[in-house]
């Protein structure tokens, strides 16, 4: 079970995080302009602003089996639609489809995991899951580019021999549907062979709706942390969806080749310094540890905006790394300075991941009227509202620190003296 659950966080970033190297494709080949380009991201993100509530209440109901299995076939029937019919009103239709799909898993799976992997294992199997998540992010655009090189091109390979039969010569890129559509069938047919165990929701993860509902939403701070997911996620998707793009445009970067490296390695990067994060966040102040990687997300993005090239390939994967503690210590921060619903609150902070539907339109919009480059300047506006977190948060609990403890053992030895 505790596999599954790993193979499904795997699966949840493998289909989320490839749509940025394909972006520059998918405007090539269907004639698109920046503006209407923006509304890829948007028709997967928009979902998760849609579908974050009404998951937790469906799997408190019908239980986790069920909704997960609903989960996977929508995102099949999302995956096989486009693969048959490669239009770009069929995408948004598609992209919206699975991206309910995974706004329903996101919410399952945790509790999922809490539960058949053991309380006492929880802390670890979720660090676990994040490399997995960053794994399945860094390899997905390296699949794409394999398969826009391979399909079409004499490969003797049986499956890519399949894709030739089914892919339309000047849409390779489409192979990558084909792909998901084989990954969604197998979970559906996983999650159905398997026996899930019963899961007993701890009290900070049900979601109420009703008067514990609007009791936070009474509470500024709920209202400005929700805002501060919304900004990193937008902060995140605007990075990655349009990096490639702009590489193409500004660099004449191959989208196929380094501009899929370069979005494989922001993922990459944030895995690597996700994992340096749990290591400062032992030593430091969660909140000096945001201030600092995100001045460095600044710096390494506006670096990547306005340089030549070469240093260009360098800095948008380091935003990567800069973005990676964004998302933990915002949402534990947030979840820190509330007494009691944690539960709602966290389905309330879930849903500020359709951030990563409004920004990248709003560059894409932008870019039409100024340019990709200076577009993209609106990512600024949402890394500096992250910024001040690490300044007005006041989280009822700190994070423990070793320095913190060392500093309580010498005053607990002083006053024992």
């Amino acid at each position: 079970m505790v596999i599954l659950v790993l193979v499904t966080f795997f699966v949840i970033s493998f289909l989320t995080n490839v749509l940025g190297p394909l972006i520059p494709e998918i405007i090539d080949n269907f004639n698109l302009s920046l503006g209407l380009a923006g509304f890829l991201p948007f028709s997967f993100f928009v979902a998760y602003g849609v579908m974050s509530i009404p998951a937790g209440i469906l799997a408190e109901k019908y239980t986790e089996k069920p909704v997960l299995i609903s989960a996977f076939v929508l995102a099949f029937i999302g995956a096989l639609l486009f693969a048959l019919f490669p239009r770009f009103d069929i995408a948004l239709i598609s992209l919206f489809l699975i991206g309910i799909g995974m706004a329903m898993l996101q919410v399952i799976i945790n509790p999922l995991l809490r539960q058949s992997g053991g309380e006492s294992n929880f802390a670890f199997y979720s660090a676990l899951a994040q490399l997995i998540f960053g794994l399945a992010s860094f390899i997905s655009p390296q699949l794409y580019s394999y398969l826009v090189h391979n399909v079409h091109a004499g490969n003797p390979d049986f499956f890519i021999s399949l894709l030739d039969r089914l892919v339309p010569v000047n849409l390779k890129w489409v192979s990558l549907y084909w792909v998901f559509t084989l990954i969604t069938l197998a979970m559906i047919m996983v999650n159905w062979l398997i026996k899930f165990p019963k899961v007993k929701l701890q009290e900070d993860e049900k979601i109420e709706v009703g008067r514990t509902f609007w009791e936070l939403l009474s509470n500024k701070y709920v209202i400005l942390f929700f805002l501060g997911l919304f900004a990193y996620v937008g902060t995140e998707q605007g990075i990655a969806n349009w990096t490639s793009k702009f590489l193409q445009t500004y660099h004449n970067v191959d989208p196929t080749t380094q501009g899929a490296d370069t979005i494989s390695w922001f993922w990459g990067l944030m895995t690597v310094g996700c994992l340096l994060g749990l290591v400062l966040l032992k030593i430091l102040d969660s909140k000096l540890v945001l201030l600092v990687f995100t001045s460095g997300a600044i710096i390494a993005l506006l670096t990547g905006l306005l340089a030549t090239k070469d240093v260009a390939l360098i800095a948008f994967p380091l935003t990567g790394f800069f973005a990676s503690v964004m998302y933990p210590v915002i949402f534990s921060l947030a979840l820190n300075s509330v007494p009691r619903h944690h539960g709602t609150f966290a389905g309330i902070l879930c849903t500020g991941i359709a951030g990563g539907a409004l920004v990248p339109l709003l560059v894409g919009a932008m870019a039409e009227l100024v340019g990709l480059r200076y577009g993209m300047f609106i990512i600024f506006i949402t890394l500096g509202y992250i910024f001040s977190i690490g300044i007005w948060a006041r989280p009822i609990i700190s994070n423990a620190t070793v320095t913190e403890k060392i500093r309580n053992l010498f005053k607990k030895h002083l006053i024992s003296r």
